[in-house]
């Protein structure tokens, strides 16, 4: 690779690194083309951005970002997931799809700038997220109103079954 593609490399990554709310470090070997695929995908579908890394530039476009505080696991066969929104879908997603694999482990990550292990990213992982979370909130919010329209129409829907039950007795 030429010095000037690896700035630009570095430059892209920094980029990246520095807006992400969350990235997961994964640390993978033997691993098939057709399970990185379905990884890829998976992530894809829920707005997460997996890149494989070249340990040296990866290290450099860290510093000043926030995962600055896991370049030192930037070792190996190596691998991030990046996440610019929801931060919780990322441990999810990995966490779920590595469940029954040996060969792509997590080795640290940076949620909201602040660092955690594996055991972070699993504790994570059985968090709602924030669709869920949406969901539930839009339901409470609806529950007193569908309570309030049930109690209103009530009076009416008695009355027109006892005209109902009286013209059956006629």
């Amino acid at each position: 690779m030429l010095k000037s593609e690896k700035e630009l490399v570095i430059k892209d990554l920094n980029g990246k690194f520095a807006r992400t709310k969350a990235a997961i470090v994964a640390e993978f070997s033997k691993v098939s083309v057709e399970t990185v695929t379905k990884l890829r995908k998976k992530l894809r579908d829920g707005g997460v951005e997996y890149k494989v890394l070249k340990n040296t530039l990866a290290k450099r476009a860290a510093k000043g970002t926030p995962l600055e505080l896991v370049s030192d696991d930037f070792h190996g066969p190596v691998a991030v997931a990046l996440s610019y929104g929801d931060v919780i879908a990322p441990a999810k997603i990995l966490s779920e799809f590595i469940k029954d694999l040996e060969t792509i482990k997590v080795r640290s990550a940076v949620i909201d700038g602040k660092k955690t292990d594996a055991e972070g990213v699993k504790a994570l992982a059985k968090l709602p997220g924030l669709n869920e979370l949406r969901a539930k909130i839009l339901g409470m919010i609806n529950q007193p109103a569908g309570k309030l329209v049930r109690t209103i129409a009530e009076p009416g829907s008695k009355l027109a079954r006892v005209l109902q039950a009286r013209a059956a007795q006629q």
